[in-house]
Formats: C-alpha cells, structure tokens, sequence
C-alpha cells in the first residue's frame, strides 16, 4: 500500500538554485562591485542587452564592407542594387510541364518554381527547352523568346518591352576643307633708303 503524503514530505520535481545575491555586503562574496569588477562598459546597467552585430564600438563588418550604389532603404526596395523588379525564371525550368501545356505566373507558383506571383516574372534563356510550349509571363529575354519559339512554342509578354535610351553623341564641327587658300597677296617690297642704296653701291665698288 502507497504512503500517505505528507506536506512536510513534499519536493519539487527539480531541485531548486538560490538566485545570485548580489550587493549585500563583502563578506557575501558578490558585495560592493557585485562581480561586475572596477568601471567599463560591462559594469554598466544595460551591458549586457547589446544589438546583433555590436563590435564594442569597433566599426562593424557590415560599414566595413565597400557598398553599392543604390537605396539601401527597406521602403525603397526594390529599387537597390542587390533585388530586381523581376523574379528569373530559366526555360531549363519549363521542362517539367508536358509538352502544350500553357505556363502562366500562376502555373509557376503551384509547380513551385516561384513563390509568388506579386513580383514580375521574367523568363531568361539559360538551359535548353526541347517542348513546345505556350508561355505567358511579364517580360522574355531575347535568347529565352528565341529558344521558346525554336521549340515550336509561343512567348506572350504581359509588359511591353524596355527601351534603352541612347545616349547622344557630342556634335563635332566640320572638318575643314581640303582644298589650299589661295595665296595672300604680297606686300610691295619698299624701296631702300638712301643711305642704305649709298652702302649698297659702295660695297660692289669695292667688290669690282
């Protein structure tokens, strides 16, 4: 037969732990600093309540790093320059469906090719596609529209296609003429002065 139990019997299903008391006096072991040792940071209140990725004030790894151009903002994604206003998708990842099948945004989320069909979905060239196939997504490179339409299938984008704006060339003026000007005229040769004719007719004496 069982015991009866007894409240002076009692104990809980796991032996208890004194909490730490700190602070109450030196002869106490945790008196006076409270074992938070002598000044510090770790001896202030809220220490020990740091951010992810705090480095004690050190730059952090993540200022560190070089960065890109671009909004890092979460409000402003996703216009940064690590997401894209679309989501890839490879035509090598079309091969699961049969052969006629027509592949729709939502087609894609139910095979689980993507998550979702909030972001627009661009088809890309990468892989090989051997079935003809009907697919309707928002945008197609060149190289996956002609890999579809090689397969003997169609591609129907949902978004007109993006042109680039070319940027203008500076305007250079006219290359000048090839043919020579014509010879500026001469100025008269004027007559020498007297002293000068005097000199010049004293030396061809001499001469002769």
């Amino acid at each position: 037969m069982a015991e009866k139990l007894n409240l002076s019997e009692l104990k809980p299903a796991q032996s208890r732990k004194d909490r730490k008391r700190v602070g109450r006096g030196l002869g106490s072991g945790k008196g006076r600093y409270s074992g938070r040792g002598i000044k510090g940071q770790k001896s202030r209140s809220g220490s020990h309540k740091m951010r992810a990725g705090f480095e004690g004030g050190q730059m952090p790894i993540y200022m560190r790093l070089p960065k890109q151009r671009g909004s890092y903002s979460k409000d402003a994604m996703p216009v940064g320059p690590h997401r894209t206003s679309t989501v890839p998708v490879n035509v090598s990842q079309l091969e699961r469906f049969d052969t006629g099948a027509e592949i729709t945004v939502e087609s894609l989320v139910e095979a689980g090719i993507i998550k979702n069909s909030r972001t627009d979905v661009k088809i890309l060239g990468m892989g090989e596609l051997t079935k003809k196939l009907t697919v309707t997504a928002h945008r197609f490179s060149a190289t996956a529209r002609e890999k579809i339409e090689q397969a003997g299938g169609t591609a129907n984008a949902l978004r007109e296609p993006l042109v680039r704006k070319r940027k203008r060339k500076a305007v250079t003026e006219p290359a000048a003429s090839s043919e020579p000007e014509p010879d500026e005229p001469k100025a008269e040769e004027e007559p020498a002065s007297e002293p000068e004719a005097e000199a010049e007719e004293a030396e061809k004496s001499e001469e002769a």
